[in-house]
């Protein structure tokens, strides 16, 4: 697989069970509670594709991988 670059990345935090990004990469709404469940980020983690619907305007992202910081994408998502 090719290397994804770094702005094809967003932040995101992980607080008790509930994940959140800071801000929404397409609407920019702040503090967005996404619905990804334990076992789907795991998977992401493992390089399993994952989709994600914002809550905030329904734009689907697509995740290719995961770590500790970050969702890897398939889009450029920092200007």
């Amino acid at each position: 697989m090719d290397v994804i670059p770094f702005e094809n990345t967003w932040p995101y935090e992980k607080i008790m069970n509930d994940i959140y990004l800071s801000e929404c990469p397409y609407c920019e709404a702040e503090n967005v509670l996404i619905h990804l469940k334990a076992r789907d980020l795991q998977r992401a983690k493992e390089s399993i594709k994952t989709i994600v619907v914002m809550p905030c305007c329904n734009h689907k992202m697509t995740i290719l991988e995961a770590d500790d910081d970050y969702f890897w994408t398939d889009e450029k998502l920092r200007k």
